[in-house]
């Protein structure tokens, strides 16, 4: 989609781009100045080792004490990453050996993608079902032989779909029972519609024994930039990750871990406040395609939108094409193309949040109400236009 935004733009349209999830809500004012202060700081200018963590792993396991009722050792059951994205692929590299099998969704975060063939994992996908969670009691010995691995991401990017606290505790119980790590990427925590937080696997009984969780500063509080997050959970594999990581960072600046800290010292209104925007936003925008006739699932969190494309009939087929039942899935990237091009709205394909994706786009909800309210008509009709 870069080629393609680059290209509209010389060609003299102006590009909206809903294809980045990066917020553009700006960073709590008390994390700037926390920053500003520790420019002038002399003690934050040098190398940072495990002790100039303990700060902000402190304020981690007294947040999540206080959200999710479980006390955790900030020592041994928590670890700082330079954002929750090389946390993960870090703990991919540390946890398994190149061969092993990890259990996934087929629709996920990009990234992930990378990060497992990095780690030379074999991917064993979960198909999504009508909630959007996968259907972990059909998992056969063909799909969970040999896997070290489940990676779950819950609120979830592209979908935003909000696993329940029983799918989590069934899934730490097959984690437990198969000698399994659960990796939970959690960076949309905050993000909820509503009062009651998501649920977390960790603090589910069993799951101290077999989850690790990552959290980041990206979406919660704005600070995608700035790469900070950290990870709880499990002593064995925080040990794991802490000794792949000593060769190879000296964790982030601490003067950014010192934003961590006043983020997560915040009363839980700020968060709320700014999970409100999503939702107005997320509202705007599927109202005004639903108005446009489009059929739209309203997400409970995050910053997206999952649309599915309408089906197609292949060309010289009256009963459709290669799926059999009237739909062309795969061609959201052209889709994409096309409608960047030709409104200037540019959506992140399907194909890109992996083989589940096919026939989707993803909308990111970056962007006031009123212009997602606009580019909702541009996108309804182009999609009339495939009808």
């Amino acid at each position: 989609m870069d080629e393609a935004k680059t290209q509209a733009r010389a060609n003299g349209v102006t590009v909206v781009d809903l294809s980045i999830g990066a917020s553009d809500l700006p960073p709590p004012p008390e994390a700037l100045e926390a920053l500003k202060a520790s420019v002038d700081d002399p003690t934050t200018h040098s190398y940072c080792l495990k002790s100039g963590t303990m700060p902000l792993l402190e304020a981690a396991v007294e947040w999540y004490g206080n959200r999710y009722g479980m006390q955790l050792d900030p020592r041994t059951e928590a670890l700082s990453l330079i954002g929750a994205q090389e946390g993960l692929a870090h703990a991919l590299l540390a946890v398994a050996d190149a061969g092993a099998g990890i259990l996934m969704t087929d629709v996920a975060y990009p990234s992930y993608f990378g990060a497992v063939q990095v780690a030379g994992l074999v991917p064993r996908y979960m198909r999504l079902g009508p909630d959007l969670l996968p259907a972990l009691e059909q998992l056969g010995e063909a799909e969970l032989a040999g896997c070290k691995v489940m990676l779950l991401n819950y609120p979830n990017n592209p979908t935003a779909a909000v696993a329940t606290e029983e799918f989590f505790q069934r899934a730490v119980e097959l984690c437990r029972q198969r000698g399994m790590l659960l990796i939970h990427d959690n960076p949309y925590v905050d993000l909820v519609f509503g009062s009651e937080p998501s649920p977390s696997p960790l603090c589910l009984p069993g799951g101290r024994d077999c989850v690790l969780e990552l959290f980041s500063f990206a979406k919660s509080y704005h600070l995608g930039g700035f790469r900070l997050g950290f990870a709880l959970g499990n002593a064995r594999a925080v040990a794991a990750l802490e000794a792949l990581k000593a060769p190879i960072d000296f964790n982030q600046y601490k003067g950014i871990m010192r934003m961590g800290v006043a983020c997560l010292r915040l009363p839980r209104e700020v968060v709320r406040r700014d999970a409100a925007v999503w939702q107005r936003r997320a509202e705007a925008m599927a109202g005004a395609l639903r108005a446009a006739g489009c059929e739209v699932r309203m997400p409970t969190a995050g910053m997206y939108l999952w649309l599915k494309l309408p089906a197609v009939a292949a060309k010289g087929d009256d009963k459709g094409g290669e799926t059999g039942d009237g739909a062309d899935l795969e061609d959201d990237v052209a889709f994409c193309r096309r409608l960047v091009a030709e409104t200037g709205v540019a959506l992140s394909p399907g194909q890109g949040f992996g083989p589940g994706g096919r026939g989707y786009v993803r909308v990111a909800l970056v962007q006031p109400e009123a212009v997602l309210e606009e580019c909702a008509g541009r996108i309804a009709e182009a999609m009339r236009g495939r009808r």
